[in-house]
């Protein structure tokens, strides 16, 4: 139980991490420049806290326990960037298909950041966990 915690809360840490970086950075010149009309002034804080909490349960499952079956860091990071690929792919194009505003230059961005930010989440997940197994 203890390993599965750890995957958890090291994943969530990465990838929490890196998207503060990705968002603080891009925000105002990738997704207020195209979308702002239909963006709230900040962001919603429950939503998004659920969103983080089931989408790292996704990356345990998905991806770091696959991993740990196979012992394998480069599962954890493959499987985490077809996670990560097919996630942000579906909201993506969802919305450019469905949204006047939607620009491909977000879908394109906005995909390729969330293949990346899950893969390095997941292996994050995956090497603190080796740690518990091995006691440190």
């Amino acid at each position: 139980m203890a390993r599965w915690l750890v995957a958890y809360l090291a994943s969530g840490l990465v990838v929490a991490a890196l998207d503060a970086v990705w968002l603080t950075l891009t925000n105002a010149r990738l997704y207020r420049a195209a979308l702002g009309a239909i963006l709230t002034p900040g962001f919603r804080p429950v939503p998004a806290v659920l969103f983080y909490l089931l989408y790292l349960a996704g990356v345990v499952i998905f991806a770091v326990a696959p991993a740990i079956r196979d012992g394998r860091w480069t599962t954890a990071a493959m499987m985490g960037a077809l996670f990560g690929l097919f996630c942000y792919a579906t909201y993506d194009l969802t919305n450019q298909a469905t949204l006047i505003v939607w620009a491909t230059r977000i879908t394109v961005l906005d995909i390729a950041w969330g293949t990346a930010l899950t893969a390095a989440g997941a292996t994050a997940g995956y090497l603190a966990s080796a740690l518990v197994k091995r006691g440190g």
